[in-house]
């Protein structure tokens, strides 16, 4: 099923209200986040989307770690000025996922 823009925002939205979630229940002390966003999930690290950015931000402060691949990036022409400081930016997403699996990660994807 292809999702409009809207609904990949509340969706992207839902994934990063269940980050909250499970950092409230877990305790943001007994585990690490990091969110590697490719593909149409670039756009939910946008500083301009309304759906994430608050989100984003507050997540930040509590540990969670944004990276974005810059392949994706370039495919959709944007550059690092479109995204907020808290985002950082990898070459590739998919590499970046298995090297943090590699480093004893787990794949969840919300």
């Amino acid at each position: 099923m292809q999702l409009t823009r809207s609904a990949e925002g509340l969706s992207h939205r839902r994934a990063f209200l269940q980050i909250a979630k499970v950092l409230d229940e877990i305790g943001e002390d007994k585990l690490h986040i990091e969110v590697v966003a490719y593909e149409d999930g670039i756009v939910s690290l946008l500083r301009n989307n309304q759906q994430t950015a608050g989100l984003l931000a507050a997540l930040s402060r509590r540990g969670v770690v944004f990276k974005a691949c810059r392949i994706s990036m370039q495919a959709s022409d944007l550059v690092e000025e479109d995204f907020p400081l808290e985002v950082e930016f990898v070459p590739a997403g998919a590499p970046e996922v298995i090297r943090l699996q590699m480093s004893g990660y787990r794949y969840w994807r919300p």
